[in-house]
């Protein structure tokens, strides 16, 4: 027979998916696959409990329901302080994912090349490979996770047309300073390019650090194609509603690849998550309160059990440092970690692709790192934990 596709030929199963089946086969706490354990709003599910009999239904408006996207411009417009048009800027995606894949199918051609900062999540490889570009690896080096500008600008010499920014970031938690995205936006302006931003955690930051949208910098509305969705904000993984925001010239054709990927997001959701995007100003502080105690929660454990970790400056994942465990291969430490700790974790592999004498440099072994995540209840958090007192003295068996 003839072959398959070769663009995809590379491809395996997410890492961070798989994870999830390993701590459910073993019972393990997971903290590996990001999604909360706690219930969303009240007012959200209410809503759809109010509209199950009745609807709607059917497709709503192809790039999405009308009042879901007055309703988001208006919060947008609010955070961001830029003019947000309903019709004009917004497109609504079955989630972020697509959002992504959407505005990256927009902006480059097959054989153009996309910056991404590593470590990453590890959709944005697959969305620049399905496109047919060449993904270009920007270290983000531990444990401030600061960038070289020089090393960006050489992306851009080379003939990189996009970069894909994660701001706050997943797995590092870093939160890019006023100071970074300018240098990021001055080389963007300086080589006519584009950011892609996944911007999921952007209520989810911890003081003193604050996130500021790269497409509010002078010069930038033009050139951003903002990602994000409800998933994270509204505890709402599961509902797969997303969005772009981007000017009108950019929006006109992302709504028509949005039309032919998904058609549209899901109807009734979409009427339900409106009420969300209503809230006052006091549910976003209440968010990140909530996260900031699940993080101090957290982050207080490991450091009480001696364990070594980066702390997180928004988002909601710590990276951990298991040198000391002389882990020569992290998948298979995490797979040992769920089967005889009891806590699921993602291997952190999985999200770096930068050469590897820049690694060396910074004296880093991405094998040697593994992500967690806290977004859960303070009993599971307490659990994991209690699991986790355990890892150094049952780390002298692993092998």
């Amino acid at each position: 027979m003839r072959p398959l596709s070769a663009r995809t030929a590379g491809f395996t199963d997410s890492i961070i998916r798989r994870m999830t089946r390993i701590s459910n086969k073993y019972g393990a706490i997971n903290l590996s696959q990001g999604f909360p354990d706690f219930d969303p709003p009240k007012e959200i599910t209410d809503r759809l409990a109010e509209i199950a009999p009745s609807g709607p239904h059917q497709y709503a408006v192809t790039w999405g329901a009308q009042n879901f996207r007055e309703a988001l411009a208006k919060k947008q417009s609010h955070f961001t302080g830029l003019p947000i048009d309903p019709d004009k800027n917004i497109v609504v995606t079955c989630g972020s994912t697509e959002a992504m894949m959407a505005a990256m199918m927009t902006v480059v051609n097959p054989g153009d090349k996309v910056a991404i900062f590593s470590p990453f999540y590890e959709n944005y490889t697959a969305d620049t490979i399905l496109t047919g570009a060449e993904p270009v690896y920007i270290p983000l080096i531990p444990p401030t996770f600061g960038f070289d500008a020089n090393l960006l600008e050489d992306a851009f010499k080379g003939g990189a047309k996009a970069l894909v920014l994660c701001n706050p970031s997943n797995p590092c938690g870093k939160v890019f300073t006023l100071e970074e995205l300018q240098t990021i936006a001055d080389i963007i302006i300086r080589y006519d390019g584009y950011v892609i931003t996944d911007e999921v955690y952007e209520h989810i930051v911890y003081a003193p650090h604050k996130h500021v949208y790269i497409s509010t910098l002078p010069g930038m509305w033009e050139r951003t194609i903002s990602c994000s969705s409800l998933s994270k904000t509204y505890s709402i993984t599961g509902w797969r509603l997303g969005y772009v925001i981007a000017p009108e010239r950019i929006i006109d054709r992302v709504k028509k690849v949005h039309d032919f990927l998904t058609v549209g997001a899901a109807a009734p959701l979409m009427e339900a998550a409106t009420v969300g995007l209503c809230f006052p100003d006091s549910y976003y502080d209440g968010l990140q309160a909530h996260y900031t105690h699940m993080k101090q929660l957290f982050c207080g454990g490991l450091r009480q059990f001696g364990l070594d970790f980066t702390e997180p400056q928004g988002a909601y994942y710590v990276m951990l440092d298991v040198s000391k465990y002389d882990v020569k291969d992290d998948l298979r430490f995490c797979e040992w970690l769920a089967e005889h700790v009891g806590v699921g974790a993602v291997p952190g592999s999985c999200f770096f692709k930068e050469r590897p004498q820049v690694g060396a440099s910074a004296g880093m072994d991405v094998h040697n790192l593994i992500r967690f995540h806290f977004a859960k209840r303070d009993e599971t958090l307490n659990a994991a934990l209690d699991r986790l007192s355990e890892l150094n003295s049952k780390a002298k068996g692993y092998r």
